[in-house]
């Protein structure tokens, strides 16, 4: 068991270099990396009770993969004080329609929710899944950009900003619910493209007691993740197009419906980009609510000139998910 546990998470480290639409199967196993690398390190803590030499395994293993377990928890974060007019705050959060339809008991969610953004005082606000509830309230912000996806006239991409934005525009993804827009927005001494990023979604149930996961439905539902995975790759493709076009530096916030392990991820990083929670962040960092493990899939990509003052996420159930912030150094 050691063995196989061991060989796979080996294999997952091949990734975020193999196409999902090459490989789509393959490309599944991202979403399971975090139960991999828990249970090597319960491999080694076991082997190493008993002083086993077979702790060997699953340490060199672990070793050789080490950004992989950086990706699922961080032992020290970091916060430094923001300087005033030489820095930028972020939150991304996907909102989940504001309980639209009662996820949670409570009727309270869009005011708890606008409440929050308002202790946290971001620059920038980007929400996905966001819904027009009339108690939601973020009139502090200045401007908006805000595009329903496939024009539903119900669920949006939005962008909230202090600062003026010059130019905006949406990547109109097809035959799909996700969508990328975009802001270039005037920051003190500069511009900035913030992309608001909400990837295919494989539409699974947090819940793992209410997933009916019987032979026949287990074979569907691989099958739905495999053609979500292949529709990722496609639409982060045409992001990273669109971002090479860009006559700003990007920074690319939202749900990728997707781990720091998988292809599209490794992907869009690439583009001169570091992520905000391995550079400030502390313990496993989730995003989003799932019983299985602590699942981070949102991101704050920044520049990799920026430098990351601090990244927190923040556990209160209003949502699915849970808010990411994050404060630069310009």
């Amino acid at each position: 068991m050691n063995s196989i546990a061991a060989f796979t998470l080996l294999l997952s480290y091949l990734l975020p270099y193999v196409s999902p639409k090459t490989f789509p199967l393959l490309s599944v196993l991202s979403l399971a990396v975090p139960v991999l690398i828990v249970i090597n390190v319960l491999f080694f803590m076991y082997w190493a009770i008993l002083f086993k030499r077979k702790l060997l395994l699953s340490l060199i293993v672990l070793l050789l993969g080490v950004s992989h377990v950086r990706s699922l928890y961080k032992i020290t974060g970091k916060e430094v004080k923001e300087e005033a007019g030489n820095s930028l705050s972020l939150l991304s959060y996907n909102v989940h329609s504001f309980n639209r339809f009662r996820w949670i008991d409570s009727d309270s969610i869009p005011v708890n929710i606008s409440q929050l953004v308002k202790e946290v005082k971001p620059d920038i606000f980007c929400a996905q899944e966001y819904y027009d509830n009339p108690d939601i309230d973020f009139s502090q912000y200045a401007h908006k950009y805000q595009i329903y996806n496939n024009d539903n006239g119900e669920l949006a991409l939005v962008i909230y900003t202090r600062y003026p934005i010059v130019h905006k525009g949406s990547l109109n993804l097809k035959n799909t619910a996700n969508n990328i827009i975009f802001a270039d927005i005037a920051i003190p001494n500069d511009t900035v493209r913030v992309y608001n990023v909400h990837l295919q979604s494989h539409k699974l149930n947090s819940q793992i007691e209410d997933l009916d996961l019987n032979e026949e439905n287990s074979d569907k539902l691989l099958r739905s993740i495999q053609v979500s995975f292949k529709k990722q790759q496609t639409q982060a493709e045409k992001l990273m197009t669109h971002m090479s076009a860009s006559p700003y530096k990007n920074i690319i916030m939202g749900d990728f419906n997707n781990t720091a392990y998988s292809y599209v991820y490794e992907k869009i990083k690439s583009k001169g980009l570091k992520d905000a929670y391995k550079e400030a962040g502390e313990g496993f960092g989730k995003t989003f609510k799932f019983d299985l493990f602590p699942a981070r899939i949102d991101f704050i990509l920044v520049p990799e000139e920026y430098e990351v003052l601090s990244f927190k996420s923040d556990t209160r159930e209003f949502s699915d998910h849970f808010p990411i912030f994050s404060s630069v150094k310009l």
